[in-house]
């Protein structure tokens, strides 16, 4: 359960007949350096249909700037961080000679990084400027890598099109705005040429730079396909595609063909970093299929995402997101009580914190949120924790593990059961299923779920019972 502004509407008009276009997008290790992104250039060359790329920046450098924005940086590490960002530039440079018009621009983007950056910064807005540079540089680059394939590319500021709020940090898309820039000006340069442009960034209504949230890469290419109608969005990785759970964690882990948008949604919601959570949103809405592969790997294939139901039903993946809390209310005026929920809800609404499960009692209610470093929430407040220990008794656990398992139509048939045996080793804080037939979650102590995702894989997903 997650608190968020109500869903945007597509108009008619882009829901009609799909256009031939790709959006393709390269994540940081793909573009890291000259051979990266000569390796990702051949994927674009050899699919014409690819119109529209949307790069990350070159991997190291979001790390440098995030590092930048910090109020506590002394002067040696601010000088430090500036010039690792430049020499992630420079290797690339040295590899490579820009055109004239990209090298104008190049050395531009290039000096008011430098102008910024020198400076303490003060407001959100200043950091999501200086965070934006990254994806900025890194489309010139991969704009001449293209033009040295032989295609006609250009680089194209992304702020231009992609509108949002002014929400700094996390902005939300303007989906009506973001079509009607696209039509005036990005849709017309398809047919001539390649566009190279950035994700993760946007602007908004005034023209300043915004943010979707670190790795909204994935969600601006998927924006962008909806913007133009595109029949399909490319997410070029380091991966083939969606494995049944972290490949570093069980060697048995396997690619998933394919997925339904679903399926996807639960994944990526619930730890699956391969791919952002809201890429499915837009991608689902209007019915755009989303492919994940591999940039070093592209001749293996990789994942569909697709609007069709998954043809077999049963548990598919197991995932985890650690850095949970689980929050637990208790109160005798609950029982046979109403309004309570109602109470808690609305005063976690006001302090922005995002739920993800729910379970009642009688008399209390459990809650976990998410307090991942990159957790779209700010950290559970002190001041929201006494607002409802007015009402309730209030109990907070920290350091656990949110476990799914992702899948169709999961409903513990016999074979699923066999999960309540690898279970019974392990302390289970919280088991959450019926809301949605696409996930089984349960909370489990940090310190143990690496050692319970590797038992639920091995005795669900590698043997006869796999769905």
């Amino acid at each position: 359960m997650t608190t968020q502004s109500a869903p945007q509407k597509v108009p008619q008009t882009e829901l009609s007949a799909k256009s031939d276009y790709i959006v393709a997008k390269f994540g940081g290790t793909s573009v890291a350096n000259f051979e990266a992104m000569s390796r990702c250039s051949e994927i674009i060359v050899a699919d014409k249909s690819v119109r529209i790329v949307a790069v990350s920046a070159s991997a190291g450098v979001t790390n440098h700037l995030v590092a930048l924005c910090k109020s506590s940086i002394t002067l040696s590490e601010r000088q430090e961080h500036i010039n690792g960002v430049l020499a992630i530039q420079q290797t690339i440079l040295d590899e490579l000679s820009l055109d004239a018009d990209l090298a104008v621009g190049f050395n531009e983007t290039l000096k008011a990084f430098q102008t910024l950056a020198q400076e303490p910064l003060t407001t959100d807005q200043q950091h999501d400027e200086l965070l934006s540079f990254g994806e900025r540089l890194s489309s010139y680059l991969f704009a001449q890598v293209l033009r040295l394939q032989g295609l006609n590319a250009d680089r194209f500021d992304v702020r231009k099109v992609l509108k949002t709020d002014s929400q700094f940090g996390k902005a939300t898309p303007n989906v009506a705005a973001t079509a009607q820039a696209a039509k005036e000006h990005l849709i017309p340069l398809l047919d001539a040429q390649v566009i190279v442009t950035q994700g993760f960034i946007g602007s908004d209504e005034y023209g300043q730079t915004t943010t979707l949230g670190r790795g909204g890469s994935d969600y601006s290419a998927a924006l962008l396909a909806e913007a133009i109608n595109a029949k399909s969005v490319h997410i070029w990785t380091d991966v083939v595609g969606i494995f049944s759970t972290d490949p570093r964690l069980c060697a048995k882990a396997t690619p998933i063909a394919r997925l339904s948008f679903d399926e996807a949604a639960e994944m990526a919601t619930f730890g699956a970093k391969v791919l952002h959570p809201a890429t499915i949103l837009p991608a689902s809405r209007s019915h755009i299929n989303v492919f994940v592969g591999s940039s070093r790997e592209p001749e293996r294939g990789g994942t569909w995402i697709e609007r069709e139901k998954s043809q077999q039903p049963g548990i598919r993946a197991v995932t985890q997101r650690k850095n949970q809390i689980l929050l637990t209310l208790k109160s005798p005026e609950m029982l046979l009580a109403s309004g309570f929920l109602a109470r808690v809800f609305t005063l976690l609404s006001e302090y922005n914190i995002s739920v993800d499960l729910v379970t009642t009692s009688e008399i209390s209610v459990a809650i976990t949120l998410d307090n991942a470093q990159n957790a779209s929430r700010p950290e559970l407040d002190q001041e929201c924790l006494d607002k409802l220990a007015e009402f309730c008794h209030v109990s907070v656990e920290n350091n656990l593990t949110l476990v799914a398992l992702i899948g169709s139509e999961i409903q513990l048939r016999q074979h699923e059961m066999n999960l309540m045996s690898v279970l019974k080793d392990f302390n289970i804080r919280l088991i959450c299923h019926g809301a949605s037939k696409h996930n089984l979650c349960f909370l489990v102590e940090q310190t143990e779920s690496d050692n319970v995702v590797q038992s639920i894989h091995s005795r669900l997903l590698e043997n006869d019972f796999a769905a």
